[in-house]
């Protein structure tokens, strides 16, 4: 078994039990649970200080995962999966298959199916969303390598993915778009 997989493997491990992850995210370095588990994303908003009431993005790994957090699916996902040119949040209707933090004031959820290898493969061998929310105290700068986490942030998780510590590729947070009853997009982050 290659570090890839290996990283892979241990990252579910933990999400598995419950526990919280720091892992690269198609974007930023972020901190990572299981979405269903509501005793793990309880111990993420702690750990990161984030307040009640403001959701995390959940990565799904494709169409069906989507269908799954989603209480109603855009008819047209499949065109806007294929015309995004970047990482794009989707703020749709949320289901009820997720940890009820994660569902707005407004009854919905963002979700992203990332093109990054690595969160993908997380994401389908964990069989569930992962929550993403960048690994950062609330209202703390956003780390987009490995190395500008807050020491203390990393010694809080019960698993680190070593995978692309190393690499300093600097990404853009994702796009956010809300998803209108008519399939059109509206932006809310660009």
């Amino acid at each position: 078994m290659n570090l890839f997989q290996q990283e892979v493997e241990a990252a579910v491990d933990a999400l598995l039990l419950q526990q919280v992850i720091l892992y690269p995210t198609d974007t930023v370095w972020g901190l990572g649970c299981d979405a269903e588990s509501t005793k793990a994303v309880e111990r993420l908003y702690k750990l990161k200080g984030r307040p009640e009431g403001k959701p995390s993005i959940v990565l799904v790994a494709d169409e069906a995962m989507f269908a799954r957090y989603a209480a109603t699916v855009p008819d047209n996902l499949a065109e806007l999966l294929a015309a995004q040119e970047r990482p794009t949040t989707y703020i749709v209707a949320a289901s009820r298959h997720m940890a009820p933090q994660l569902v707005g004031p407004d009854g919905t959820v963002g979700l992203r199916i990332p093109r990054d290898e690595f969160c993908r493969k997380l994401v389908r061998r964990l069989g569930h969303g992962l929550v993403s929310t960048s690994a950062n105290r609330s209202g703390e700068p956003t780390p987009a390598v490995y190395r500008d986490v807050d020491p203390q942030l990393n010694r809080g998780v019960d698993y680190v993915v070593s995978w692309r510590q190393d690499d300093d590729t600097r990404v853009a947070p994702s796009r956010v778009v809300r998803v209108l009853v008519d399939g059109s997009l509206e932006t809310v982050r660009d």
